[in-house]
Formats: C-alpha cells, sequence, structure tokens
C-alpha cells in the first residue's frame, strides 16, 4: 500500500490545537471583549487618582465621584441607614446598594461610627470607594457578558471599549440599572417574560427610567397578540418593584417619598435643555413642558410603532422612548450616557453612530467639569462652549433617533435586517405576525 500524501497539519507535528484552529479562542469575541473592558476599566481607576490622592477640583481633575462624596455627606460614614437615618435622593435598590458598600467596609476592617478622627473617616472612604467600584467592574462584565449572549457578539465590544465607561463609570452607581435592564431584555430574547418582568422591577427600583421600555413593549405586545407574554412582564414588573420598596416605605414612608418629592420639586438644571434656556434668560416651567413634550412624543413613538409598514423592532422602540426621555428631562447629568449606550447598540449597532455618540457626549463631560469649575463660568461668554456642548448632545441623539425612525419605516436599512432577519433578540416577537385588529388599522391609515 502506497504512503499517504502527507497534510500540512502532519508535515507540522499534529493537527491544530482548540485554540488555534478556526472559531478557536483568538476569533472568539467574549476573551477579546472582556480584555478590553478590563483594559478600560484600568484606565478608569487610574483617571480616579487625583481624587483618590486628596483633589477635590472639579477642574482640570475631572475625576468627581458621587460614590465618595456621598458616603460622607449622606451620613454612612457614621454607620447611618440610607432612608432610615439619612435622607437619600435615589430610588431604593441604589439606596440598598450603597448600604452594602458600607457594610463591605466594616467588613474590610475599616469604621462606620459617629465620632471618628478624620483618618479613620479618609482610610473607610477609601475602601467604600474601592469595594464600590469593584462591584461595579463586576456589573459591567455582567453587561457584557449579557450583550455577548443577545446574538451578535462582537457588537458588545461596543460597549466595552466606549470611552462612557473612562468618563462615567464612576460618577455614581448606574452601571446596576443598565445590567439590570440588560437582563430584562435578554430574558424577553430567552422567551422568558416574568423574568423579563422581575429584572424591570428591579431596574426602576434602581432608577427609574426602565420604566419607560413597557411602553414599546405593551404597544408591540397589542400588536402581535402577544397578550399574555406581556401580560406577564407587566405583572412581574410591578411585583418585583413593590417588593423592593416595601421594606423602605413601611420602616419610613417620609425617607421613601424623599426620592419622588426632590424630583417633582427640582427645576430645570444642568445639562437640559431648559438649563441653557435659563442661562439665556428664558424661563420656562421645566417641569410643565417636559410633561407635556413626554406625552406629545411618547404618543408619536406609539403611533409610529403601531402604523409602520413593518413592525419595529423592541430595541429600537426602547431606543426610542429612553432617547426622548433624556433629550426632555429636567436634569442630565454626566453618567446618563451609560443609560443609552446599551440601547444605541442594540437598535444601530454601526461604528459611525457610535462614534458621533461617543464624540458628543465626551466633549459635553468635558464641558460640564469646566462649566461647574468655573472655566466656562455662567454669565461670561466662554459659557457659550458650555451651551454648545449641550445642543451639540442633544443633536447627535436626535439624529441617531432619526436613523432609527428611518430604520423602522425602510427596514431595508436596519443593519439587523438587512441580511433578511426579523428580530433575532425580540423573543417571541421574531417573526411574529400583526394581530387581525393591527392589520386593520394600519389598512385603514394607509387608505386615509
Amino acid at each position: 500500500m502506497s504512503n499517504p500524501v502527507p497534510t500540512i497539519d502532519r508535515m507540522l507535528g499534529g493537527p491544530l490545537g482548540g485554540h488555534a484552529a478556526p472559531g478557536g479562542v483568538w476569533l472568539r469575541p467574549a476573551p477579546w471583549t472582556y480584555l478590553v473592558l478590563t483594559l478600560n476599566y484600568l484606565l478608569l481607576m487610574i483617571r480616579q487618582l487625583p481624587c483618590i490622592t486628596g483633589a477635590n477640583n472639579l477642574w482640570p481633575s475631572m475625576c468627581y465621584s458621587d460614590i465618595s462624596v456621598l458616603y460622607y455627606w449622606r451620613g454612612l460614614k457614621d454607620g447611618q441607614i440610607p432612608y432610615l437615618d439619612s435622607q437619600v435622593e435615589y430610588p431604593v435598590l441604589t439606596g440598598y446598594f450603597m448600604e452594602l458598600g458600607r457594610r463591605l467596609v466594616v467588613l474590610l476592617g475599616g469604621r462606620s461610627e459617629p465620632g471618628l478622627p478624620s483618618a479613620d473617616v479618609s482610610t473607610a472612604t477609601l475602601i467604600f470607594f474601592g469595594s464600590t467600584a469593584v462591584l461595579i467592574f463586576a456589573l459591567f462584565v455582567l453587561l457584557v457578558r449579557t450583550h455577548l449572549r443577545l446574538g451578535r457578539p462582537w457588537d458588545a465590544m461596543m460597549i466595552a471599549v466606549s470611552p462612557a465607561i473612562v468618563t462615567a463609570g464612576l460618577i455614581n452607581w448606574d452601571a446596576l440599572v443598565i445590567a439590570l435592564t440588560a437582563l430584562a431584555l435578554l430574558s424577553w430574547a430567552k422567551g422568558k417574560p416574568i423574568w423579563t418582568g422581575i429584572w424591570l422591577g428591579l431596574g426602576i427600583a434602581a432608577k427609574l427610567y426602565p420604566v419607560l421600555l413597557l411602553v414599546p413593549l405593551v404597544v408591540l405586545g397589542a400588536r402581535t397578540g402577544k397578550y399574555r407574554e406581556v401580560s406577564q412582564t407587566v405583572g412581574a414588573t410591578a411585583v418585583a418593584w413593590v417588593l423592593a420598596n416595601l421594606p423602605v416605605y413601611l420602616a419610613t414612608p417620609a425617607g421613601w417619598w424623599q426620592f419622588w418629592k426632590f424630583n417633582a420639586e427640582r427645576g430645570g438644571d444642568l445639562g437640559s435643555i431648559w438649563y441653557v434656556l435659563k442661562l439665556a434668560g428664558w424661563e420656562v416651567d421645566a417641569s410643565w413642558a417636559e410633561g407635556a413634550l413626554m406625552v406629545l412624543g411618547t404618543s408619536l413613538i406609539c403611533g409610529l410603532l403601531l402604523l409602520s409598514e413593518r413592525r419595529a423592532r423592541l430595541a429600537q422602540g426602547a431606543f426610542l422612548i429612553v432617547a426622548l426621555f433624556l433629550v426632555l428631562n429636567k436634569v442630565y447629568s454626566p453618567q446618563y450616557v451609560l443609560w443609552l449606550l446599551p440601547l444605541l447598540v442594540l437598535a444601530r449597532p454601526k461604528w459611525l453612530e457610535w462614534v458621533v455618540y461617543s464624540i458628543a457626549e465626551t466633549l459635553y463631560w468635558v464641558a460640564i467639569w469646566a462649566h461647574l469649575g468655573g472655566v466656562l463660568a455662567s454669565g461670561t461668554p466662554q459659557d457659550r462652549l458650555y451651551w454648545a456642548a449641550v445642543l451639540l448632545r442633544i443633536g447627535v441623539t436626535l439624529w441617531i433617533s432619526a436613523r432609527v425612525i428611518r430604520d423602522i419605516v425602510a427596514p431595508e436599512h436596519d443593519p439587523i435586517r438587512a441580511n433578511g432577519a426579523d428580530e433575532p433578540d425580540g423573543g417571541v416577537f421574531d417573526n411574529a405576525p400583526d394581530a387581525p385588529w393591527a392589520q386593520s388599522l394600519r389598512g385603514a391609515f394607509a387608505r386615509r
């Protein structure tokens, strides 16, 4: 018998291993995405060093974080429990997260009690910030892992490499809410409506904005006739939110109301269009204007979701409603960039929009610290640059929203549907036909 013709793998000493073969670890998105996220987060930690070592100026360090500041000013350093002993301007799950950080201080050898020497308070503050930073990194890992499982794993790189993590990742505890929101969207994609509601309810208990995602969910559920699944999600959302809030409400109704009272009484504040109008001499009732425009904008979005020739994707509706809120909200803190980033990646995963969004938000981040630090002080000609940064941020959000609307009206422009797919991360919405009543409504609208 003649010898077999030697193949290249035999000539080189054997078959390719699992890490080198096509599809091996070097070509998998997950390891690279986690690596990039870790490096990005290390840059964030390095950027925090001036504040950790004692800098308290907003400009040019730009390393301000509510985490350390509120540990001191909300009584956590004195052992006070959020809501029970001190007023906290956040929903309860964020308060629970703050209390977890305080307990970690004690567990790790720090002290949290009244009358401590300043050296002990400084040590405890550093432990609080460090332990919270580790928890927030874990939440970012969870966020990226969730997007890796949503069917387009390389899109998760848009989150991992985002400058928003370096600029805003440790300003506040917002990583908690975006991770919970991502888990809700993943649960819906996997056909688990009850878990979707649980994660949404917890997200709403951390920051309020995830409640907006119920709008496109309900509208698209009605359009496709998926009443049972949507009802399960809405019911689970309500139950999870109530269970998260009930302990605080029963213990201290006044403490629980603080968040709602604070936001109701707040006027046009930093980063909002209403704040720019106020600086320009135009006094506007921000609460009334925001409410009226939110009702109008939400109605138009619902109309689009119902009447578009082809059903919009859930991520597109979620992006539009949250973008509307962030354009009209009475305040735009720089960490709010994290709210929209994951929805942008799901609604329009294109690097052009990602780059433009990142540039606009980074310029706003620089401008807000320059404004607060006195470089772009109110009442000076230089402050027009701060106004311009706010308007640029709003304009870019509206531009991306217009691109998403175009994708809904003309699905051939949608990067997800360009290859013939319908809604890979849509759960029961994927390839679902319209309910008869929705078909009749769209037909009547088209005839008119």
